[in-house]
């Protein structure tokens, strides 16, 4: 597979199948990924893979958490405090497309509750993957992450596995840290659900829209 088409390919999958991840294609996708390229090579990545009763343990406190209407309290910014409209309007536009497909009303908000609690369990995924930064680097390490985690989203595709990249996982940080021992002089930025798509779940059948190369791009010559 090229990259052209694992670009075209990768999505954010919310259902896997009940299927083991072998450590080696775990190990093989982040041997190829860290060959991102990050500032004067400083590779700001550190990982923890969790699978089996590591992961299940941690998916049940951070869904304690939120089910017990705990404080988020994300190391970092994600989101704009202040909604720009084109951004809040493609922000609805996915979520509504997200809840139509599964038949949830804006109304139902025992199946919206429900939907996404699946986030905390990485939509049950046999394996999640969490990242970490130190404090003290700076936005341009923010970039280079990035690169970082795109690369192992589309080396998965590759090899026959599916992620989901997830902001979510990030909003208890003081839970993962205490569970994984990761000082607090960490960043906790996201994790990704890792495993083998289950094709038969509707929620994979959508694919969010892209805008328009002429929307976003100018050319000057």
């Amino acid at each position: 597979m090229n990259v052209s088409d694992a670009l075209l390919k990768r999505k954010s999958v919310r259902a896997y199948l009940d299927k083991t991840v072998q450590k080696d294609k775990i190990e093989y996708i982040l041997n190829h990924a860290k060959h991102a390229p990050s500032g004067v090579n400083i590779q700001p990545w550190q990982v923890c893979v969790l699978s089996g009763n590591s992961k299940k343990s941690l998916d049940n406190k951070l869904k304690n958490a939120f089910l017990n209407k705990k404080d988020e309290n994300m190391d970092y910014q994600y989101y704009p405090l202040v909604w720009n409209d084109i951004y809040k309007n493609r922000r609805k536009q996915t979520g509504l497309q997200m809840y139509k497909t599964l038949d949830i009303t804006k109304d139902d908000k025992d199946k919206q509750l429900n939907q996404w609690l699946k986030n905390y369990e990485a939509f049950g995924a046999p394996v999640v993957l969490y990242f970490f930064i130190d404090k003290d680097l700076q936005k341009g390490s923010y970039l280079d992450y990035g690169m970082f985690l795109q690369s192992i989203a589309l080396v998965a595709v590759e090899i026959g596995l599916s992620t989901c990249i997830e902001a979510s996982l990030a909003q208890y940080p003081d839970i993962v840290k205490d569970e994984l021992n990761i000082s607090n002089d960490k960043v906790l930025l996201c994790g990704i659900a890792l495993g083998y798509e289950d094709n038969s779940d509707i929620v994979n059948s959508y694919r969010t829209p892209r805008v328009e190369l002429e929307e976003f791009t100018k050319f000057y010559e």
